[in-house]
C-alpha cells in the first residue's frame, strides 16, 4: 500500500525555476537577435553564396554552371590578376613600416606629456581613421594634381613635382602615402595604451644606472611594447590586402594597372567583367592566402613577442 506524502518546497520550486531561466533566455536571445540576424544576413550568407559562386561559372543573371576548380586552376595564367597580386605585395611592403614607424613615433610623443600629447591632438591623431575613406581620398585627389597643393609646395623649394596620380611610377606613392594618413590613427592608439602600461619602476631603476634615453628605449620600451606590436603588424598586414577605396577614387586602378590592387581587380572581375564566379574564387583564395601567413607570423612571433 503506497502512502502519499505532501510535495517538499524544493520540488515545487524546480518547475518555477526553470521557468526562470528559459525566461532569462528567452530575454538574451531577444537582445542579441538583431546582431545575429544581421550577421547571418549581411556576412554569413553572402561567405556562403560566394564560396558555392567560387565553383560556378557566374556573371550574377544566368544560370551558374558547375565548374569545379577551374576557376582556381585558370588564376596562375591570368597575367592581370599576378600584377595585381605584385601590386598589392609592393603597397604592403611600402605602408606597413611607414604605418608602424610613425604610429609608434607619435605614440612616443602623445606618452611622453606636454602640449603635443593633449586630448586635441589625440583627437586629431586620430580622426582620420574614422572619416569616410572617400571623402579622404577626393580630398587628396586634388592635392596630388598637377596644380596641386603638394606640387605648390614642392616648387617652393625649386622642385619640379609629376602629375601624381597619372604617373605610373608615383600613383602608387601617392595611393601609400594617403593609406597610411589615414590609417595610423588606429595603431597609435593601440601602441599609446601599450606605453601606458609599461611600469614606471623600470624607467627609474634605469635612471639609477645612468642609461641613456636611447638605451632605455631599444631595452625597456621596445620588449615590453612587442605584444602591442605584433597585434598592429597582424591587423595591418591583413588590411594592407584590403586596400581599395583609395584606389577606387584617386586612380580606378591606374595609369596602366600600376595600382590595380588585388582587392580592386576582383571588383572590377565581379561587376564590370561579368565574372562573380572567378571573383569569388579569388577572393577565397587570397582569403586562404591571408591565413597561412597570418599563422606563419603567430608561430615566429614565439622568437620575438616577450610577455611579460
Amino acid at each position: 500500500m503506497s502512502v502519499l506524502t505532501e510535495p517538499t518546497a524544493s520540488a515545487v520550486a524546480r518547475p518555477e525555476r526553470r521557468r526562470q531561466r528559459r525566461r532569462a533566455a528567452l530575454q538574451g536571445w531577444a537582445f542579441v537577435a538583431p546582431l545575429v540576424i544581421g550577421i547571418a544576413v549581411f556576412q554569413a550568407y553572402p561567405l556562403l553564396v560566394s564560396l558555392w559562386a567560387s565553383f560556378h561559372s557566374w556573371d550574377g543573371f544566368t544560370t551558374p554552371t558547375w565548374i569545379g576548380l577551374d576557376n582556381f586552376t585558370a588564376m596562375p595564367a591570368d597575367e592581370l590578376l599576378v600584377n595585381s597580386v605584385k601590386i598589392t605585395l609592393l603597397f604592403t611592403l611600402g605602408s606597413i613600416p611607414l604605418t608602424v614607424v610613425l604610429a609608434l613615433l607619435l605614440a612616443v610623443l602623445c606618452n611622453r606629456g606636454g602640449r603635443i600629447s593633449s586630448s586635441f591632438f589625440r583627437t586629431a591623431y586620430f580622426t582620420p581613421y574614422v572619416t569616410s575613406i572617400v571623402a579622404i581620398s577626393l580630398v587628396f585627389t586634388q592635392f596630388f594634381a598637377p596644380e596641386g597643393v603638394i606640387n605648390q609646395v614642392l616648387g617652393l623649394v625649386g622642385i619640379d613635382g609629376p602629375e601624381w596620380l597619372a604617373d605610373s611610377t608615383f600613383a602608387l606613392v601617392a595611393v601609400i602615402v594617403v593609406a597610411v594618413w589615414q590609417g595610423v590613427g588606429y595603431p597609435m592608439v593601440i601602441l599609446l595604451s601599450g606605453l601606458q602600461a609599461i611600469p614606471k619602476e623600470l624607467y627609474e631603476a634605469a635612471d639609477v644606472d645612468g642609461a641613456s634615453p636611447p638605451a632605455r628605449f631599444l631595452r625597456i620600451t621596445l620588449p615590453l611594447l612587442t605584444p602591442q606590436l605584433f597585434f598592429v603588424l597582424i591587423t595591418q598586414f591583413i588590411l594592407s590586402f584590403q586596400i581599395f577605396g583609395v584606389v577606387f577614387v584617386m586612380t580606378s586602378g591606374g595609369p596602366g594597372n600600376a595600382t590595380s590592387v588585388f582587392i580592386y581587380y576582383v571588383f572590377q572581375n565581379a561587376f564590370s567583367f561579368g565574372q562573380l564566379g572567378y571573383a569569388s574564387a579569388m577572393a577565397w583564395a587570397m582569403f586562404l592566402f591571408i591565413v597561412a601567413l597570418t599563422v606563419i607570423q603567430l608561430r615566429l612571433q614565439k622568437k620575438w613577442v616577450f610577455y611579460a
